[in-house]
C-alpha cells in the first residue's frame, strides 16, 4: 500500500463534502434567547455591559418575542428587574409582578413560543443574594418556600418551564411538589444543576442589577475546581424531579457538560454566559478575531460537547446566520 494509507483530508476537500460528513450540526431549534424585562412602556434601553442586548419593557419584550418566533427560535428565558426590592424578595412571587405580567403578555401574543422563567431571588432582594438571609448567610430551607412560591406564580401566569438558578439544596424537589400539588404537573423544570461560582457572570450582574451588596455567592454556587461534585448535583436534581438540567458557564465547562450528557442521557442545556459573550464582542471590536466565525465555532463546540440546546445572547443573530447559510465552519 502506498504511504500514507489513510487520507482523512479527502473528506475535507470541499465545502459540500464537509457538510455531507459533518458530525455535529447547529440549527435554529438549538437556541434560546435570554431577555431582560423592566417596568415601563415602549422602552428598549441598551445594556452597557452587554453590547447589543437591551432592557425591555413588557410591550417591547412582546415585540421582540414575535420577531424571535418569526425567525424560528423556539424559546426565550426571562429575567425580571423590578423597581422595588426587599429582604424577602416579595416582588418575585406577586400575582401582578413584573415577570408574571410579562409571561401573560408574551403567551397571549405568541402562544407557541416556549417561555422559560428564571427562578431566583437575587434580582428581587435588596441585598442581592439568592435567598433569605440569616445574619450574613443564606438560609437554605426558608428560601425553598419562597422559590417554590415564585415558580408556582410563574406557572400560574403561563410559563412553560421554570428554571431554578439559586443553587439551594432541595429546591427542585420543593418546586416539583408545589407545582404538582397546585395542579401544574405539566410545567417543566429546567434546573441550573451545575452552576459554578464563576467570574464569567460579571456583565450579567450589571444587566440584572443583582450584584450582592456584601460577600459573594461561593457559599452556595459551585467551586470551579470540582468535577465529581457536578455529577452529584446533576444526579440529585434529576432524582428530585428535574426534567432538564443545565451547565453554566458553557465554554469553561465543556468537560463537565460532556460527562453529564454521557452519564445521565437526559435533556441537557448549557448557558453561554455574559462573560463569554462580552469577551468575544470586545475582541471583535478591537479587530482581533473574526466575530461571526468565532461565535459559530463557540456554539458548535458547546453542541458537540453534548448540549441539546444553548442559552445564548447571540441566539437571534445566530438564527439569521444559520438560516442564510452564513456560518463558515
Amino acid at each position: 500500500m502506498p504511504f500514507p494509507y489513510e487520507r482523512p483530508r479527502r473528506l475535507r476537500r470541499t465545502p459540500t463534502l464537509r457538510r455531507l460528513v459533518r458530525e455535529t450540526t447547529l440549527t435554529v431549534d438549538d437556541l434560546v434567547q435570554p431577555l431582560f424585562v423592566v417596568e415601563g412602556k415602549n422602552s428598549r434601553q441598551p445594556i452597557l455591559s452587554l453590547t447589543g442586548q437591551y432592557h425591555l419593557s413588557i410591550d417591547a419584550a412582546v415585540a421582540e418575542c414575535l420577531e424571535l418566533y418569526e425567525i424560528g427560535i423556539p424559546a426565550v428565558i426571562l429575567f425580571g428587574i423590578p423597581n422595588s426590592k426587599d429582604s424577602h424578595a416579595s416582588e418575585a412571587w406577586k400575582e401582578d409582578g413584573l415577570i408574571q405580567r410579562a409571561v401573560r403578555a408574551i403567551k397571549s401574543a405568541v402562544p407557541d413560543l416556549i417561555v422559560i422563567t428564571d427562578v431566583c431571588l437575587c434580582e428581587y432582594t435588596d441585598h442581592g443574594h439568592c435567598g433569605v438571609l440569616k445574619g450574613e448567610t443564606v438560609d437554605n430551607d426558608t428560601t425553598l418556600g419562597l422559590l417554590a412560591r415564585t415558580a408556582l406564580s410563574h406557572a400560574h401566569s403561563g410559563a412553560d418551564v421554570v428554571a431554578p438558578s439559586d443553587m439551594m439544596d432541595g429546591r427542585v424537589g420543593a418546586i416539583r411538589k408545589a407545582l404538582d400539588e397546585h395542579f401544574f404537573p405539566d410545567t417543566l423544570i429546567l434546573s441550573y444543576a451545575v452552576k459554578y461560582a464563576s467570574g464569567f457572570y460579571g456583565p450579567f450582574r450589571e444587566a440584572a442589577q443583582s450584584a450582592p451588596s456584601f460577600g459573594d455567592r461561593r457559599g452556595y454556587q459551585m467551586d470551579p475546581s470540582n468535577f465529581e461534585e457536578a455529577l452529584h448535583e446533576a444526579a440529585l436534581d434529576l432524582e428530585e424531579g428535574a426534567d432538564m438540567i443545565m451547565v453554566k458557564p458553557a465554554l469553561p465547562c465543556l468537560d463537565v457538560l460532556h460527562e453529564i450528557k454521557r452519564r445521565f442521557q437526559r435533556v441537557t442545556a448549557a448557558y453561554q454566559v455574559s462573560g463569554e459573550y462580552a469577551m468575544v464582542e470586545a475582541a471583535a471590536a478591537a479587530g482581533l478575531l473574526d466575530r461571526k466565525r468565532v461565535i459559530g465555532e463557540s456554539l458548535i463546540c458547546i453542541k458537540r460537547a453534548g448540549a441539546d440546546f444553548i442559552l445564548t445572547y447571540w441566539a437571534k443573530e445566530a438564527a439569521d446566520w444559520i438560516k442564510n447559510g452564513e456560518f463558515a465552519w
